[in-house]
């Protein structure tokens, strides 16, 4: 007989999984999404196997369902991830992200000189899928901030 452990994590009644992050991008997204502000039952899951990222991350919040821009926050430092709907303990939804073709006011250009970074003028990006995450080409100075100087509001 084998002699397994395993750790057991309660269902959620209502709620999003969101499976499939990279493991380092982890703490990105809960920052990113604003969880550590939030009163929801939580549970994250980390460096855990993945045949698709090698080491993955995984994200369950109950009684939250996240808007158009949120997702599109997460698609930014997770391309890869998915999410599950959760109603009545039953997955009514799975979604994968969608990179967006363009970003309007959730990041911040890397270039200091740039207008979005001396006046009150909203940000605008094209985003540019590479084979190590997103990039973006600022609309304004036309500057590519990399996946390594990404700032998400």
């Amino acid at each position: 007989m084998k002699d397994a452990k395993e750790l057991k994590v309660s269902a959620i009644n209502n709620g999003t999984v969101i499976d499939h992050i990279p493991a380092k991008a982890l703490f990105t997204v809960i920052s990113i999404l604003g969880l550590d502000k939030m009163s929801n039952h939580q549970t994250f899951g980390n460096n855990l196997e993945s045949k698709l990222l090698g080491r993955k991350a995984i994200v369950k919040i109950s009684d939250k369902f996240f808007q158009d821009y949120e997702i599109n926050k997460i698609a930014l430092v997770a391309p890869e991830a998915k999410l599950n709907i959760i109603r009545d303990y039953q997955v009514v939804e799975k979604k994968k992200v969608d990179v967006p073709e363009r970003v309007v006011g959730i990041a911040k250009c890397m270039n200091p000189k740039c207008v979005t970074n001396d006046q009150e003028v909203t940000t605008r990006f094209t985003v540019q899928k590479e084979e190590q995450g997103v990039s973006l080409k600022c609309h304004y100075c036309e500057k590519i901030t990399d996946n390594d100087n990404l700032v998400i509001f």
